[in-house]
């Protein structure tokens, strides 16, 4: 039964998301229209107005708001400017009403009630230009529809008095409805604007979070994720993964000597230097201090050294801009080449131990770690179990 019912509602209203509300919202226009018809027709049949014109008025109706809805669902108004065509079945609405206050003659009283909930939709939907274009258009043809149910009044002459007041409620329900749906649409605006920049603010926290301020490279958190994620590639055997762990050499003493300020900027010069001389698929990350972890995809250990040796030498030669002329950088690196199924935290050891011995042997070069042998962890195994 329930299979059923979501066939008949998916065949009405369109299993795409974005169609299915348009056509759900043209439905109900619909369905508001022909509840108006059914008080229409009872009101001829209890004797106020002419039940055969108010009968071809609530066909005529209906009929013309389902052909606006038939022209949702069908997608034939996909490429205009307003695919919902609220703007043309509010016009249409206003002018059933306004040719209903004139059919309904004794009862047109109840005729604003229906104009009310027309303008709902339009206070819902519709941009300001649209508001008042629609509050126009609505007090022009009950302007119209008033003159007309005065010359073609039945029966005794219609009191003056209480056709004014008719055009009075007319007039500051039309003058309310406008007010309060400018109203909701600024409302409408502003909640749209903070959606935004709500969305802003939590794109900046996210880049904020995985970003290390003074140097803009991802920062640890962000390049482990990076490395569990290369790791579980390297186990299918469809990447090769190789680390590098960078320090720049005696960096204390840059900042003892020159003060912390500059010590910023030799780690921002070194960061631009590092990204200026690796390939665009290479991963450069802030470890912490003067220490960076280098990711290297999709090479072999030759390939990459020569690009540590290259980024060597760069950082040697490197100026550090608005720092002391004298000013010299050198980094010691580390490499190491990731096994498929060893723990990744083996892997960032071995590229520690190099750059160690790095340093030990004199500092500004590049040593590469020993092959240890795979002892898989708990996780690998569980990794190539699924």
């Amino acid at each position: 039964m329930r299979s059923l019912l979501q066939r008949s509602t998916d065949l009405l209203f369109s299993v795409d998301p974005m169609l299915r509300v348009r056509s759900s919202m043209a439905m109900l226009a619909v369905l508001l229209m022909a509840s108006s018809a059914g008080v229409m027709l009872w009101l001829a049949y209890a004797g106020y107005g002419a039940p055969v014109m108010i009968a071809w008025w609530a066909g005529i109706s209906v009929g013309g708001q389902l052909v606006l809805a038939c022209m949702v669902r069908c997608g034939l108004s996909a490429m205009w400017r307003d695919p919902s065509l609220t703007f043309q079945q509010i016009l249409w609405a206003i002018t059933c009403s306004a040719v209903a206050y004139v059919l309904a003659h004794e009862a047109k009283g109840v005729v604003p009630g229906l104009l009310a909930v027309t303008l709902l939709f339009a206070a819902l939907n519709l941009k300001a230009k649209q508001i008042v274009a629609v509050s126009l258009y609505a007090f022009g043809a009950f302007s119209l529809a008033i003159l007309f149910a005065m010359e073609l009044a039945h029966g005794p002459q219609p009191e003056p008095a209480m056709e004014v007041a008719y055009a009075a409620v007319l007039v500051i329900m039309l003058l309310g409805c406008m007010l309060l749906s400018l109203r909701l649409y600024q409302l409408r605006g502003r909640l749209r604007k903070q959606r935004q920049e709500l969305a802003t603010a939590l794109a900046e926290n996210r880049e904020l979070a995985s970003r290390d301020l003074l140097t803009g490279l991802i920062n640890r958190r962000h390049m482990l994720e990076l490395l569990h994620l290369e790791q579980r590639r390297c186990l299918r055997g469809v990447r090769v993964m190789l680390l590098a762990q960078m320090d720049i050499d005696h960096f204390k003493s840059i900042n003892d000597t020159y003060g912390h300020g500059v010590g910023d900027l030799a780690l921002q010069t070194f960061a631009d230097v590092v990204r200026e001389n690796i390939r665009s698929s290479d991963v450069l990350s802030r470890w912490g201090g003067e220490e960076f972890v280098l990711l290297i995809s999709d090479t072999d250990v030759d390939g990459a050294l020569l690009t540590l040796n290259r980024v060597r030498q760069a950082v040697q030669v490197a100026e550090v801009e608005g720092g002391p002329s004298d000013l010299q950088m050198t980094v010691s690196i580390g490499l190491a080449a990731h096994i498929a199924g060893e723990a990744l935290e083996v892997t960032l050891d071995r590229a520690d131990k190099a750059l160690y011995c790095a340093k030990r042997a004199g500092r500004n070069q590049v040593v590469l770690g020993e092959r240890a042998p795979v002892h898989p962890s708990p996780e690998m195994d569980s990794m190539q179990a699924q």
